[in-house]
């Protein structure tokens, strides 16, 4: 589910919003509203004894914490590379205007 948001977020954020704080900031909460339900979802599954869990409950999930946290930082990347696109495309429609011919 993360790594949905990250693909389908991160770099149209960076590339439509001018202000790169108000970019991370949009995409910051997009993340943690997703990792939210991932997580709980994960949670549920691993206390409800599936066959197949994600993670025990005995013992602490630090590599999920690792990949998503590699996940949350690559979305940063992404939203970097879509402004700087964005910054890029608006400086060339906005070039130098022609003068009189």
């Amino acid at each position: 589910m993360i790594a949905v948001i990250v693909v389908l977020c991160a770099v149209p954020l960076g590339y439509l919003f001018r202000s790169r704080l108000a970019a991370n900031t949009a995409y910051a909460v997009g993340y943690l509203w997703a990792f939210t339900f991932q997580t709980l979802y994960l949670l549920l599954s691993s206390l409800n004894g599936d066959a197949n869990p994600a993670f025990t409950t005995d013992e602490f999930p630090i590599g999920y914490g690792l990949v998503t946290l590699a996940i949350f930082l690559a979305g940063f990347g992404l939203v970097e590379l879509g402004h700087r696109v964005g910054v890029r495309r608006r400086s060339r429609a906005s070039g130098p205007l022609p003068g009189p011919v």
